[in-house]
């Protein structure tokens, strides 16, 4: 059995026959003792035998038969995770059960069976409010509701073209013809969330929707995941962790804004949860759509290879509703003032004439990203980061986004005593700041990280915005996605040029998709009579770069079809594979000498082991960090190799602390 412990490994223990009336299955919670506590397990395992002596084995103490086994196909994907990426299968298994279902009484765990079991005895499948779809969208519920076996899709849709419309009736159509059928919905973050679920349970008014992210109180966590194990959710919504939840009816798989690196998980298990739901589906031979304006170029190109069948949604649902005219601002020519050019004050200020709404998007939260001084040069650096320390001035501090420290404004230089230090760039405080100046008629909401940091605060700006309380709205990657703003007509991008020249070969594909996914705020419920036209302003110091060209043309098709022909030339993923090793320390020589003995502890024919680097930020907290990059152009040679490398790492002795991710998307 794998145990809720520090120490993620397997563990035997025995069971007395007769000790109770059902003899232990493999997929049962039991607590047993471990060292001086009891804690809770998950059999993954029975057998007659084992490798310890009768003697020191320890008796299990109670099997929680109130709780279902989970299923042998759980177990199997918690081992393929626990295998791919290198991870033991305890760190898999036990993390994705709600914390609350493996410490709670057992009075308590009765409970909340009792309360799922008397709440949704009787559902209702029967769909509300169905509206009428057009061809392109009938086409692709149509051929999800066609698929009786394994059978990826990529729902290639513009923004605004009814994506989730099409998943709701594929789902009503499944419910209709397997009324205990279970679905599973993804998003990449929590804040899309509400949205999702408010339409699903409006859809679906009779139907038990359990929804698992982490932003969840530990109670509600484990009231909707014991309502999803034992059949009682039909829909489940959720973030990546969502993708191991048990579910033993799961007859369809849907992984809405596919594209987005959300899915996946940044530290302990470093898993994707878009490739996890996708062997998911081949292992329980259903089916799986996979929707996005803008898909990964993985997805693309499984398209293009016809491992993946197309659908797609070329027009916006709405009848007179089209994508935004995209039009580019040359910030050489057009000098910003408060960060807006003239241009783009001239069309907020049409907005605001005839109430509509307008969005500012700016991927930089804070007041400006550093504080200097001029007339040493010094900067803001963070203590403790190779990083800036970000000025927020309504909190009165300089904070650093990477470690969290926080500090009080200097009221003078710390090198030269210059009591005149100045922000530099602009993040959304001094943009709002700025719009306040120039628009004092205007009502203007903030949205980012700083203004929705308490629980639900996020969601009330959103509603409040859908009320019409808002002129304009100010955000960063928070708004750019999964929300339908029927009022607002323009959006205006400011400072999207750094993401051009990034070291990240992934850069280009994340600001296109971005950018495709705040233009598609505009105009999405269609021009009214007397309004105006929707319309995307871009600011930039490069017009002349081909990717604001594709952007202006819609074209998603050749910015990914040129983006692949350059990765194959190039030698990057999605044509070979990647595994990273990264080691930290509070010296970096200690990190760098781990890597170089890492890379050298054994023979490796048809693997690129690179040389070992400091990683662009390289320190953290008072940490260095560095990394080794592995490549092969075989998936299955790479995962033979470290499966024979990380005994050895695990055995290697060094000061540095390490980890290995399978398929990262940060290098």
């Amino acid at each position: 059995m794998v145990l809720d412990t520090p120490i993620d490994q397997v563990f035997d223990y025995c069971w007395e026959v007769g000790e109770a009336a059902s003899e232990p299955v493999p997929g049962q919670f039991v607590l047993v003792p471990f060292g001086p506590r009891e804690v809770m397990g998950l059999i993954v395992a029975v057998s007659d035998t084992s490798d310890l002596p009768t003697e020191k084995l320890k008796s299990a103490l109670a099997i929680r038969d109130q709780v279902h086994p989970v299923a042998d196909a759980w177990i199997a994907l918690c081992r393929f995770a626990a295998e791919y990426y290198q991870r033991p299968l305890g760190e898999v298994a036990l993390p994705g059960v709600p914390k609350n279902l493996r410490t709670a009484k057992l009075v308590a765990l009765n409970r909340a069976l009792k309360k799922i079991a008397d709440g949704f005895s009787n559902q209702d499948a029967t769909p509300f409010g169905m509206p009428a779809l057009n061809r392109a969208q009938e086409d692709a519920v149509e051929a999800i509701d066609a698929a009786r076996a394994y059978a990826p899709m990529l729902l290639y849709g513009v923004t605004g073209s009814g994506k989730t419309e099409v998943y709701l009736q594929a789902a009503a159509r499944l419910l209709a013809r397997t009324p205990d059928a279970q679905i599973l919905i993804l998003v990449p973050e929590i804040n899309l969330t509400p949205q999702l679920e408010s339409n699903v349970r409006a859809r679906f008014p009779g139907l038990h929707v359990a929804t698992l992210h982490s932003g969840l109180a530990e109670g509600e966590r484990m009231l909707s995941w014991l309502a999803a194990h034992h059949g009682h959710a039909r829909i489940v919504l959720g973030t990546r962790l969502a993708v191991l939840a048990s579910l033993p009816r799961l007859a369809l798989i849907i992984i809405d804004e596919e594209h987005d690196p959300s899915y996946k998980q940044q530290e302990g298990l470093r898993y994707s949860a878009r490739d996890l739901a996708v062997w998911r589906a081949r292992q329980l031979d259903i089916p799986i759509v996979l929707g996005s304006a803008t898909p990964s170029l993985e997805s693309w190109l499984h398209a293009q290879s016809r491992r993946y069948r197309r659908l797609e949604l070329r027009e916006r649902a709405v009848p007179d509703a089209v994508l935004p005219t995209v039009r580019l601002i040359n910030m050489e020519r057009d000098r910003p003032i408060e960060g807006l050019t003239s241009t783009l004050m001239t069309a907020l200020r049409l907005r605001l004439e005839r109430r509509e709404q307008s969005l500012l998007f700016l991927n930089r939260r804070g007041y400006a990203p550093v504080l200097h001084c001029d007339s040493c040069g010094w900067l803001s650096n963070c203590l403790r980061c190779s990083a800036f320390m970000v000025l927020h001035r309504p909190e009165h501090c300089l904070r650093c986004h990477h470690c969290s420290l926080e500090l009080r404004i200097p009221r003078a230089c710390p090198t030269c005593g210059n009591v005149d230090l100045q922000p530099m760039g602009r993040g959304t405080q001094r943009v709002e700041e700025g719009l306040q100046r120039l628009f004092p008629e205007a009502r203007i909401l903030r949205i980012d990280a700083d203004s929705t940091r308490r629980k639900g605060t996020a969601q009330a700006a959103f509603d409040s915005v859908h009320r019409g309380e808002v002129d304009i709205l100010i955000g960063t990657q928070m708004v750019a996605k999964g929300h339908d703003f029927k009022n607002l007509t323009l959006v205006g991008i400011l400072n999207p040029d750094t993401a051009l020249f990034s070291h990240d070969y992934r850069a280009s594909e994340r600001l296109f998709a971005q950018l495709m996914q705040v233009s598609g705020r505009a105009g999405r419920a269609g021009q009214k009579e007397g309004g105006s036209a929707s319309e995307v302003w871009i600011q930039t110091r490069y017009p002349q770069h081909p990717l604001y060209g594709a952007l202006m043309a819609h074209d998603y098709d050749r910015f990914a079809d040129d983006l692949l022909t350059e990765r194959q030339q190039a030698g990057l993923p999605p044509f070979v594979y990647q595994a990273l090793l990264r080691a930290e320390a509070r010296e970096l020589q200690t990190a760098l000498d781990f890597l170089q003995a890492a890379a050298g502890a054994i023979d490796h024919p048809g693997i690129t082991i690179n040389d070992p680097i400091p990683m662009t930020m390289t320190r953290v907290a008072n940490v260095d960090r560095a990394q080794l990059l592995l490549e092969s152009p075989s998936r299955p040679a790479l995962q033979a190799f470290l499966r024979g490398w990380m005994p050895l790492l695990r055995a290697m002795r060094t000061r540095a602390r390490w980890s290995l991710e399978v398929d990262p998307v940060d290098i």
